[in-house]
């Protein structure tokens, strides 16, 4: 079994340097292969993009997966083959559920773009496509931890965003110094510090200290405390299943 709490560095992600934008991979993903690190709980994808201006992803396919995207400087335009079309900047959170299957596009505009993009599989597969996206910035002033994109049934009244795979929600939270917040208390629960001081942006209960690009994967049920050292923004996935 794997350590109730496994810290991975962001030094150690795989990158892919492309045609416009450099990717680092917290998993297992095309050319790069690690068989101890394909996923985590649901978590199957989660890549960290710098797209130059106009650039990014021309049109693709994928087919029953759940994609989440959040953007955290610039601007990404995303269009679809299911007549789903919109311009993400930070604060606007998108999920694409690809079902039988779909093309798209995700190219940043003339600012660039950094983004995270994120996979889960779909509670079934072979449904429609489909899209959500919403502005969620004034639910994160207060600081907390906000679900942002849920399938879990205690969300479904209020959270922004539906999702297609009913054992996870992304929780998302920008920090000041001197917040805490516990972590939600699931069997699999992946932190990532998308943005924070590069060495010392939080600490975590168990874990110790984390920086920008740093992610922390705990597999136990035990909710945790951390704290923000600094101005700190964190994607965070509660996941009560594991993918396969």
């Amino acid at each position: 079994m794997p350590p109730a709490a496994d810290v991975r560095r962001a030094g150690d992600r795989f990158v892919t340097p492309g045609d416009g934008v450099v990717s680092r991979h917290s998993f297992s993903f095309g050319p790069h292969y690690d068989p101890g690190n394909v996923g985590f709980g649901l978590l199957v994808v989660a890549n960290d993009d710098v797209a130059v201006p106009h650039g990014g992803y021309p049109v693709h396919p994928h087919r029953d997966v759940e994609i989440v995207t959040w953007v955290l400087s610039g601007a990404l335009a995303h269009e679809d083959t299911a007549g789903h079309g919109g311009e993400l900047v930070p604060g606007v959170v998108q999920r694409m559920s690809a079902g039988r299957g779909v093309r798209h596009s995700e190219l940043a505009t003339a600012a660039g773009a950094r983004f995270v993009q994120m996979w889960v599989p779909p509670g079934a597969p072979g449904a429609d496509p489909s899209y959500g996206q919403a502005d969620v910035t004034s639910d994160l002033a207060g600081g907390g931890l906000v679900p942002v994109v849920s399938g879990l049934r205690r969300h479904a009244a209020d959270v922004a965003v539906g999702l297609g795979q009913p054992a996870a929600a992304l929780h998302v939270a920008r920090l000041r110094a001197g917040d805490v917040v516990t972590l939600p208390s699931a069997p699999f629960v992946h932190v990532y510090v998308a943005r924070g001081a590069a060495a010392h942006a939080v600490d975590v209960e168990t874990a110790g200290r984390l920086g920008e690009g740093d992610a922390v994967r705990f597999t136990d049920e035990g909710g945790r405390t951390l704290t923000a050292r600094g101005d700190a923004e964190l994607l965070v996935w509660e996941m009560h299943a594991a993918a396969g």
